[in-house]
């Protein structure tokens, strides 16, 4: 874990017909956090925005404010995530290690 995120959002300003039913049945909303350099005068630096498709980032719409918030925890090493391919093999559990007490733990 690279960082933790306090973040208050303002449920209000959700666009309702942005809500995605998933294949469980439940429903999601998509956001996009920004987290900034520089704190402003409240010492908040992530804001929360409502996800744009590519066309709305082409066409230049306005974001969708919805809420602020801070870092609380970091330990200076935030990475971009990158998605692994479904159909990756999987690595192979490690094997388990016997103690000298007998338990056996897997790493």
């Amino acid at each position: 874990m690279s960082a933790l995120l306090n973040l208050s959002i303002d449920v209000a300003n959700l666009p309702k017909e942005k809500f995605v039913k998933g294949k469980n049945g439940k429903v999601y909303y998509n956001f996009t956090v920004s987290i900034n350099d520089e704190t402003n005068q409240f010492g908040q630096n992530v804001s929360a925005f409502d996800s744009q498709t590519k066309e709305e980032r082409e066409a230049k719409k306005q974001k969708t404010y919805l809420g602020n918030g801070k870092v609380v925890w970091t330990d200076d090493s935030i990475v971009v995530a990158v998605r692994q391919d479904q159909d990756a093999p999987k690595p192979a559990p490690a094997p388990a290690v016997e103690t000298a007490s007998g338990d056996d733990f897997p790493f």
